[in-house]
């Protein structure tokens, strides 16, 4: 029984942890990135439901630019500079980035003479890491490397990531 009940206090306590770590990260001040986390979402023309939709999103993982907070929408902008809004549950705040330009070649180390491990062509999306001096990681469903940061889109130019 003591067992049990530990058990149910531990998921509790997760779940309040997390609730409060989405909680802090969805009240982030913007512009900041995330994803978009469903596999449908809405883009609307305002920050609620009563407002048209503009686009319907259906790509998960695809990076955003949060440049506006109201209540639980927050108005977003895609790759191409569309803006509109979204809801938060519809965003993560997983970091996600967009090969842009031309094929891009993922290399062992973050140097220009490193050996490429793989190429990935414009519009690939992965996800993207441990970015510093102007390089960043860029995984590709298990297939990664080290991309120059002004190839992709989804981080500020000359942000550092863990």
């Amino acid at each position: 029984m003591r067992v049990r009940v530990w058990a149910v206090c531990g998921v509790v306590a997760l779940g309040l942890l997390t609730t409060g770590l989405s909680e802090a990260w969805a009240q982030r001040k913007p512009p900041y990135f995330a994803s978009i986390a469903a596999t449908k979402a809405r883009m609307r023309t305002g920050p609620g439901r009563n407002y048209p939709s503009s686009w319907l999103y259906q790509r998960a993982d695809l990076p955003v630019k949060v440049v506006e907070i109201y209540n639980d929408w927050r108005k977003v902008e895609d790759p191409d500079g569309t803006q509109g809004w979204m809801q938060v549950a519809l965003l993560s705040s997983a970091r996600t980035a967009l090969v842009v330009g031309t094929i891009v070649e993922l290399r062992d180390t973050p140097r220009f003479n490193g050996r490429i491990n793989w190429r990935a062509a414009p519009g690939v999306v992965g996800r993207v890491s441990k970015c510093q001096r102007g390089w960043c990681h860029f995984d590709v469903r298990g297939r990664g490397g080290y991309v120059e940061q002004n190839r992709i889109w989804g981080t500020e130019p000359g942000e550092e990531l863990p």
